[in-house]
C-alpha cells in the first residue's frame, strides 16, 4: 500500500475510533490533558545560541482539542534565570513550514497574571488558561519574546518542524520575517487543553520522536495514531532521538559524539516522572525503548555500558511499576529489527538480546498490553530486517510509510477510558 493510501486509511478510521470515547459511560468532566509535548534536554559543551531582543515563533501540532489551552515553558537545564518578555499563541494559518497566524485568533499569554516573567534556573513554568478554542489536529503558533541576552541552554533538538527566529518583539504579528529558521523547540515543552478524556504518553527514542520522516508533515507514528483515534485523546510524544532506557549520554572523550550526545536526553528511568507522570491527564503509557541501549556502547557511548537482555527487562519492569504506581496503564512495544543498519548497531549478539527482550514483552504478561511494532514493519523474507518499503535508508528508522504501518498496528481497544 502506498504511503498516501496508508495515511488516508488512518484518517478514514477516525470516525469509527471516536465511537469508543463518545458515549455517556465514558464521559467525564473537563480537565487539563496533554495535547502536545517536546522533551527538553541540555546542550553539548559548545558555545550556545545567543538570543537578544528576538522572538522565537514555534509551530506545534495538537492531538486533542479543547475550549482552553495552557503553555509550558522550560528553563530546566538553564543555570541562570530566563527572562520572558511576552508570549502569544494563535491558530496557525496554512500548513508545512508556514508560521502565519489566523486572523482574530491571537491571544497574549500570562503567567500568574504577568505578561513578562522570569523563570528560575532549573524550573518550568505553566501559563494561565488561554480562552482559545481549538479542534483536534489544530496547529498553533507560539511566539516567545526574549528581551535580554539569553543563552539557549534548554531545548528539544529534533523538532522535524521549521520554526523561526525574528528580530524584536513581534509576538502578536500575523506574519514575521525570519532572520533564521531552526528545527528545534527552544524553551517550549508542552501544550495542554481543557477537554474531557485523557492522554496517552509515548515514551521512546528517535523512532517515536519522528526521525527520518518528512519535515513539517507530522508523520511521526504518535501523530498518525492521534489521527486514527479521531483526536479524541491527547497524545504526548516524549520520544527523544538517541534516548536510552538505562543510561544518560556519556560520549567517550575525543569522540565525535561529544558534539551531539547531550541532545539524547536523560535516561528514560531518570526523566520518567517529569516526562510521563507529570503530563496532564495522563492515563496510558506506550514504551518503545531499548535499541539505543544495545547500539550505543562502542559507538556513541563507552563499551563498558553494554547491557544484557536481563538489564533491559529490569528497566522495563521499573517503568511498569512506576506507571502503575501513578495510576497509568502501561503498554510495551516490541523493538524494531535493524539488521545491517548503517549506524553500527547490529551484531549477532545484539540481535539475540533484541529477540529475548521482544519475547519477554510479548509473553510475560507484565505489561497491560502489547503493541507488536516488530511484526508490523519487519521484512517477511528476512524478519531481522526492516521491510524495504518501510526503510528510511539506514535500516534502523522507518520512513513515513513505516510510521503509518506502526500507527495502524496499535490496537485502539487499548485506550478505552
Amino acid at each position: 500500500m502506498s504511503t498516501r493510501r496508508q495515511l488516508l486509511a488512518l484518517s478514514a478510521g477516525a470516525a469509527a475510533a471516536g465511537a469508543l470515547y463518545e458515549n455517556p459511560a465514558q464521559a467525564r468532566a473537563k480537565r487539563w490533558i496533554a495535547s502536545w509535548a517536546a522533551v527538553p534536554t541540555t546542550i553539548p559543551p559548545t558555545p550556545p545560541l545567543i538570543l537578544e531582543n528576538q522572538t522565537v515563533r514555534q509551530v506545534v501540532h495538537l492531538s486533542a482539542g479543547g475550549d482552553q489551552v495552557r503553555i509550558r515553558l522550560t528553563n530546566e537545564f538553564g543555570d541562570t534565570p530566563l527572562r520572558i518578555g511576552e508570549v502569544h499563541v494563535a491558530q496557525r494559518s496554512g500548513s508545512g513550514a508556514s508560521t502565519e497566524a489566523v486572523a482574530g485568533t491571537d491571544h497574549r499569554v500570562t503567567f500568574g497574571g504577568r505578561t513578562a516573567v522570569t523563570v528560575p534556573a532549573g524550573a518550568p513554568i505553566v501559563s494561565d488558561p488561554v480562552a482559545l478554542r481549538v479542534g483536534g489536529g489544530t496547529d498553533l503558533v507560539i511566539s516567545v519574546h526574549l528581551p535580554a541576552r539569553t543563552p539557549v541552554t534548554t531545548l528539544a533538538a529534533f523538532a522535524f518542524q521549521d520554526n523561526v527566529i525574528a528580530a524584536g518583539n513581534v509576538t502578536g504579528a500575523r506574519t514575521v520575517t525570519p532572520t533564521s529558521t531552526i528545527q528545534q523547540y527552544l524553551f517550549l515543552s508542552g501544550v495542554s487543553v481543557r477537554a474531557s478524556g485523557g492522554a496517552i504518553v509515548t515514551l521512546g527514542d528517535s523512532i517515536t520522536n519522528g526521525a527520518n520522516t518528512a519535515a513539517n508533515a507530522n508523520h511521526r507514528w504518535p501523530d498518525l495514531l492521534s489521527a486514527r483515534l479521531g483526536h479524541h485523546l491527547g497524545v504526548a510524544d516524549v520520544g527523544v532521538s538517541g534516548n536510552r532506557l538505562l543510561h544518560d549520554p556519556h560520549p567517550p572523550a575525543g569522540s565525535p559524539a561529544v558534539g551531539y550526545a547531550a541532545y539524547f536526553g536523560q535516561s528514560a528511568l531518570r526523566r520518567f516522572d517529569r516526562d510521563v507522570v507529570a503530563q496532564p491527564g495522563a492515563e496510558f503509557l506506550v514504551v518503545l525503548l531499548g535499541v539505543n541501549d544495545l547500539g550505543h556502547p562502542g559507538t556513541s557511548a563507552p563499551p563498558d555500558e553494554v547491557v544484557t537482555a536481563d538489564d533491559l527487562i529490569w528497566g522495563h519492569r521499573q517503568l511498569i511499576a512506576r506507571a502503575h504506581q501513578a495510576g497509568l496503564r502501561a503498554y510495551g512495544a516490541t523493538i524494531l529489527p535493524f539488521k545491517d543498519d548503517t549506524l553500527g548497531f547490529y551484531s549477532v549478539e545484539n540481535e539475540r538480546k533484541r529477540s529475548a527482550l521482544n519475547r519477554w514483552i510479548r509473553g510475560s504478561g507484565e505489561y497491560d498490553g502489547v503493541i507488536d511494532f516488530d511484526a508490523a514493519v519487519r521484512d517477511p523474507g528476512d524478519p531481522l530486517r526492516l521491510r524495504a518499503a518501510y526503510d528510511s535508508g539506514d535500516h534502523l528508522h522507518p520512513n513515513d510509510a513505516g510510521m503509518a504501518a506502526m500507527a495502524a498496528a496499535v490496537p485502539l481497544r487499548l485506550f478505552r477510558i
